[in-house]
C-alpha cells in the first residue's frame, strides 16, 4: 500500500443540501478510519479546504475512495503520493513506571 495526501477545496459550501450530507460524509469518514484507509482528516477553519491522509494502491484507487465521499461532488481536489507519513500509535493504554 502507498501512501498519498489529499488536498480538497470545497465548492458551493454551505447549500441545504451540502450541509444536509455532513452527517453521510462523517459516517464513512468513520467507516475509512476504522478499516485503516484513512489515517488523517483535517479540516481548516474556514471549512473551505480539507486535508486527509490515506492508504491505497494506486491513484485510482484514491479516486474510487473520494466517490464513496457524500460530499464528493463538491470537492475539488488534488492527489499527492507520499514517500512516507510519520503518525503516531496512539494505545488506550499508557503505563508509567513511577
Amino acid at each position: 500500500m502507498n501512501e498519498y495526501m489529499v488536498v480538497v477545496k470545497f465548492l458551493m459550501a454551505f447549500q441545504e443540501e451540502f450541509t444536509s450530507l455532513i452527517p453521510r460524509q462523517r459516517n464513512e469518514v468513520n467507516r475509512l478510519i476504522e478499516e485503516g484507509i484513512l489515517t488523517g482528516y483535517c479540516l481548516s477553519s474556514d471549512r473551505e479546504t480539507l486535508w486527509m491522509m490515506l492508504r491505497a494502491a494506486s491513484t485510482d484507487a484514491v479516486h474510487a475512495m473520494l466517490e464513496t465521499m457524500p460530499l464528493y461532488k463538491f470537492m475539488r481536489f488534488e492527489i499527492t503520493e507520499l514517500m512516507f507519513h510519520v503518525h503516531p500509535v496512539y494505545s488506550p493504554m499508557h503505563f508509567s513506571m513511577n
